[in-house]
């Protein structure tokens, strides 16, 4: 699958989601969470990519899971185990928090099998997000799959509660754009659940601020834009990341519906410049709060940016103060490739 269509489906349904963590990035992929600081991106495009992008995300969702309400938008991602033949198989359901552990798991086709033929989506045959239910921890994984076609890869969680594990992934033979499946795990420990994050336009991540341009509406495709800046100055190299400028992932504060975004453009497309800006074109499915997570590469690091947004009464509305959110959340845990 091309990633203009990805982009376009994914686009349509992004703000899907989005709820309340913060970044941080390292050798093994983003996270954030209430207790550390942050890091992790997303990608950018044209004009002319964008207005198509936003044009397919009116027409289409993510074709995973329902809409909410009157003025629902495109389907939401991630609140199935099971969708189309194919299943989510978790053999890790509980681990400790504060203590390093495997994350194991299959997917299964109809026959029951392990599936051991994806397809390459943004340089990975599957993408796995760990976030928890108050949305105060978020990771980016990239697990390794043996061939047998179970998948593994090394968590460290430093927060007790209930979290949610999505799957996002392209079977070969398989539904075009591609599936996003959820289950659920167990995090043991003293449970202190988080507040969302309240809205705002700004994001502090490891000296680097990014700001949100944008707003999100429900059933209406909108621009989405991040500017990356460090030191008073903006950041104009910034590095390819799962072959792009920037990555984003959404979850939607309440039941965590999924999506993951991709910006419309990527490196040596022509149009697209290393920064500051990132760009993406977003529908939300439904009114409510989003969690908007940034990743982006910079000097060899991975970091996040996250960013609270209210859909159908104004997203970090003018006005608002930024948020140093991502400073003092993250655990500096988070990207494995």
């Amino acid at each position: 699958m091309n990633t203009a269509a990805r982009a376009g489906l994914f686009a349509g349904a992004l703000a899907v989601a989005f709820a309340g963590a913060y970044g941080v990035g390292s050798a093994v992929g983003p996270v954030t969470d209430e207790d550390s600081p942050p890091a992790h991106g997303g990608h950018a495009a044209g004009a002319g990519a964008k207005d198509e992008a936003g044009k397919e995300a009116g027409k289409k969702g993510d074709g995973h899971g329902g809409g909410h309400g009157e003025d629902a938008g495109p389907a939401a991602g991630g609140l199935q185990l099971s969708e189309s033949g194919y299943t989510l198989d978790l053999d890790t359901r509980r681990i400790d928090a504060r203590s390093p552990a495997e994350l194991r798991f299959a997917v299964r086709g109809a026959d029951g099998e392990p599936v051991t033929s994806y397809e390459r989506e943004h340089g990975k045959e599957l993408h796995l997000i760990v976030a928890s239910r108050d949305l105060g921890t978020y990771r980016h994984l990239h697990p390794v799959r043996d061939a047998a076609g179970t998948w593994s890869t090394p968590v460290e969680l430093p927060r007790a509660g209930d979290y949610r594990v999505f799957a996002d992934f392209v079977p070969t033979g398989g539904p075009e754009n591609g599936l996003t499946l959820g289950g659920d795990l167990a995090v043991a420990g003293d449970y202190r659940p988080a507040a969302l994050a309240e809205p705002a336009r700004t994001a502090t991540v490891d000296g680097y601020e990014v700001t949100l341009d944008g707003a999100l509406t429900p059933g209406s495709a909108r621009e989405v834009e991040f500017s990356v800046g460090k030191d008073g100055k903006p950041v104009t190299d910034l590095q390819p990341y799962l072959g792009a400028y920037g990555h984003l992932v959404a979850l939607r504060a309440g039941d965590l519906a999924y999506l993951h975004v991709h910006p419309n453009g990527e490196p040596g497309d022509g149009s697209t410049e290393p920064g500051p800006e990132v760009a993406f074109s977003a529908t939300a499915p439904s009114t409510g709060s989003y969690r908007l997570f940034l990743d982006f590469k910079h000097d060899g690091e991975v970091r996040t940016a996250a960013f609270t947004v209210t859909a159908g009464g104004g997203a970090a509305g003018a006005g608002e103060q930024g948020a140093e959110s991502g400073q003092d959340e993250a655990d500096g845990g988070g990207h494995s490739h």
